[in-house]
């Protein structure tokens, strides 16, 4: 009963840092459950059945405020699907030993990666650029994307939302609501290569349920805080949060002796709460510039 109840804290922390950012649920909540002790393949599985729902309901919510652009939608998630399903069959052919180590490397790449792009964003305002994504860039990336998402727990948003941004031809609403809408398919096929790989026997009914609730009762709370505070800010610390869990873990991995793996651990998260801060006061900087009198008159 107690690490269910953890379990639906790390969905809903996890739907927190999703629903504020369009990305980071199945990095945020596969990182967490690591740390609780679910082994690698048995939290990718539970993140990817749990999300099933999630895409769902995210999906619907963006379709209504007309967020999607359903070309970008196919184009991106159809070979997403496809990386996902040969990322799941991967994983799931891996030792617990042999993947806990694996993942938590990806995971903490697309973390440091999560980390640097938004406090680089923070004092950015973004102009798009005319003309389409052609078919040679969406393909690639979203079978990158989708294998990274199997084999890292997560990594569809980071991935292909941050690649989109940086192409810098569709608007960021639409992106997050494109990236969100196609991570459905994407859910799909990693669950399925999970069960072909796994086995019913593999994943915990539970532990789905458990992290379906807590990001359901997050939903709302996460709309309510994107209303609130800036994505720049919010991803800064989310990506902290996931450099730190991660390299725990793979100082763990390589039994680092306790005295050292505090010092290490202490100065990344003095680090990590530097760029937050440094995130926080470029985006007010950029937000003064914005609302200047003579920036004003030369937009008018």
């Amino acid at each position: 009963m107690r690490k269910l109840i953890v379990l639906a804290v790390v969905g809903l922390l996890a739907q927190l840092v999703d629903g504020a950012l369009g990305m980071g649920y199945g990095v945020t909540s596969t990182s967490l459950m690591l740390i609780a002790g679910l082994t690698p393949a048995t939290a990718s599985a539970s993140v990817h059945l749990a999300e099933l729902g999630t895409n769902v309901v995210s999906g619907l919510s963006h379709h209504r405020f007309g967020n999607i652009d359903w070309k970008l939608t196919t184009q991106l998630g159809i070979p997403g699907a496809i990386g996902a399903f040969f990322g799941a069959t991967f994983l799931s052919r891996l030792s617990t030993a042999a993947a806990t180590p694996i993942m938590a490397g990806i995971l903490l790449l697309l973390g440091a990666y999560l980390l640097w792009r938004f406090v680089r964003m923070a004092g950015q305002r973004q102009v798009l650029k005319p003309g389409r994504l052609r078919p040679g860039f969406l393909t690639p990336l979203g079978l990158f994307g989708g294998f990274i998402d199997a084999t890292g727990g997560g990594g569809w948003g980071p991935v292909s939302t941050t690649a989109l941004l940086v192409a810098g031809k569709t608007k960021p609403r639409t992106v997050v609501g494109s990236v969100d809408t196609s991570e459905f398919l994407v859910t799909v096929f990693a669950s399925l290569g999970f069960l072909l790989g796994l086995g019913t026997a593999g994943v915990n009914l539970g532990f789905v349920v458990a992290l379906l609730a807590g990001g359901v009762v997050a939903a709302p709370l996460a709309a309510w805080l994107v209303s609130r505070l800036p994505a720049a800010v919010l991803g800064t610390a989310a990506g902290g949060i996931i450099v730190l869990t991660n390299l725990r873990t793979l100082l763990m991995a390589v039994h680092t002796p306790g005295v050292a793996l505090v010092a290490v651990l202490g100065a990344v998260a003095v680090v990590a709460a530097v760029q937050v801060v440094r995130a926080t006061l470029r985006h007010r900087s950029l937000a003064a510039r914005l609302e200047s009198p003579d920036l004003a008159g030369a937009a008018a």
